[in-house]
């Protein structure tokens, strides 16, 4: 029988009393994620000083991740106070299309950030003609067309293959490898392998690139004679190196985990670090590591609710 829609297990394993608990929390932390990347947002619209390619980027990766949240959270949290979990063949093919996109997309912005901070302390004298408004507007816009393209091809790899036994995945999303153990076929197996080594390649890709960026900022911040002048210029990459920190280690937590006795409930909790809680740190991580972005947020503030102060 061919299947046309799956049942997501998700939380429904967990005794009945803790899914408000999890319902609460998970809404609070998605509301605070929007309410602090559209605050990132209108604060470099309205503050001149930051319409620099720096929070260009942020600007576009605060809306990759508003857009990667709303992808899967709002399904979570219907989904721990309904007693029906089935989404369509469609549905789930449109989910798995749009967070991958926006996850993918997501990565090659931490990446476009790398570089742009490596123009900026290796370059300093050719940046403005590096980082041209043109350039960035290509960045990003590159940026967008991979997790785009990478997003279509995990999905017509997965989708592409016959679904005919169980449909229950046992996850709280249509997640790629859950969905491949429920393929039939013999090919399933070298399917499995050429996802997950797509996946990783464009991953381990992004994140050796950002390395490399560090090695020669690090560099070029060693050459600097003093102390104060190398602590502040280091402390423009902080926020986003932490942010490219938490974004991979929670991802390797996920993807790289060994095989062990980890039962589905331990592993549907471990996969909403990077789901629900990588996204809500992100903003947070910007806002009080950024010295320009947090007086910029003040000023905004001030300019809103101090009447007086004008």
């Amino acid at each position: 029988i061919m299947v046309s829609e799956f049942i997501l297990v998700g939380f429904s394993n967990f005794p009945p009393h803790l899914l408000p608990i999890f319902f609460l929390l998970f809404l609070l932390m998605y509301l605070f994620t929007l309410l602090g990347n559209l605050i990132i947002m209108a604060t470099v619209w309205s503050e001149r000083n930051l319409h620099t390619p720096m929070y260009l980027f942020l600007c576009a990766l605060s809306v990759s991740e508003i857009l990667y949240t709303f992808s899967i959270t709002p399904r979570l949290l219907t989904d721990l106070l309904s007693t029906s979990h089935t989404i369509t063949f469609v549905a789930c093919a449109s989910q798995m299309f749009f967070s991958f996109m926006f996850g993918f997309t997501h990565s090659f912005l931490l990446t476009v950030m790398g570089y742009d901070r490596y123009v900026a302390i290796t370059h300093p004298l050719s940046y403005n003609v590096l980082m041209s408004t043109r350039s960035c507007a290509h960045l990003v816009s590159w940026s967008w067309a991979g997790g785009s393209v990478m997003g279509m091809m995990v999905t017509l790899i997965v989708f592409h293959l016959t679904f005919c036994g169980s449909n229950v995945i046992h996850h709280f999303v249509c997640h790629a490898l859950s969905l491949l153990n429920l393929a039939c076929g013999k090919e399933t197996s070298s399917v499995t392998m050429g996802v997950i080594l797509v996946c990783v390649t464009a991953l381990m890709g992004c994140l050796f690139l950002i390395v490399l960026s560090y090695v020669f900022i690090v560099a070029a911040i060693l050459r600097i004679p003093s102390a104060e002048g190398r602590h502040k210029t280091f402390s423009t990459c902080v926020s986003h190196l932490t942010v490219v920190i938490v974004h991979y280690s929670f991802a390797s937590i996920i993807y790289l985990k060994p095989k062990g006795p980890h039962s589905m409930d331990s592993n549907t909790l471990m996969a909403t670090t990077y789901t629900v809680f990588t996204p809500f740190l992100s903003p947070i991580i910007f806002s009080l590591r950024n010295k320009e972005l947090k007086n910029g947020i003040k000023k905004s503030f001030q300019r809103k609710f101090s009447p007086l102060s004008s």
